[in-house]
């Protein structure tokens, strides 16, 4: 998601706003889905539909920030580390890039609802 405006320089706590903004658009959405291109035709196409709980993307109020100070760019990259015991649930990489964008990435994806799978080979034209 863009996150467009919101304090957002080089100072780390700028990072706990940005994660309120997150949190709060949580409140407006009822389900997640990701589509997850796993293979893109060679030799076959592979398609999931996931579903991420907003239960769990949730935990990220109590993650642990961190921002990378010693990256180039402006605004500075950050992160919001979310883990139960050892174990990685999910981070939210706030990209600092032109475009400000949120990702979500080394997502646990036994904390999520697989709703179908399908592959099928491209057409002749394609290969």
């Amino acid at each position: 998601m863009e996150l467009g405006g919101g304090t957002w320089g080089d100072n780390p706590d700028d990072l706990i706003g940005l994660r309120k903004q997150f949190l709060t658009n949580l409140d407006l959405i009822d389900k997640l889905l990701m589509l997850r291109a796993l293979e893109k035709g060679s030799p076959r196409f592979l398609y999931e539909l996931v579903e991420i709980p907003i239960k769990l993307l949730r935990k990220a109020k109590r993650g642990r920030l961190e921002m990378r100070l010693n990256s180039s760019q402006s605004p500075k990259p950050g992160y919001c580390h979310v883990k139960r015991g050892g174990s990685t649930l999910f981070d939210l990489y706030f990209d600092g890039g032109g475009e400000r964008k949120l990702q979500i990435k080394n997502l646990d994806k036994t904390q999520c609802l697989v709703h179908a799978t399908w592959s099928f080979d491209p057409p002749p034209s394609i290969r």
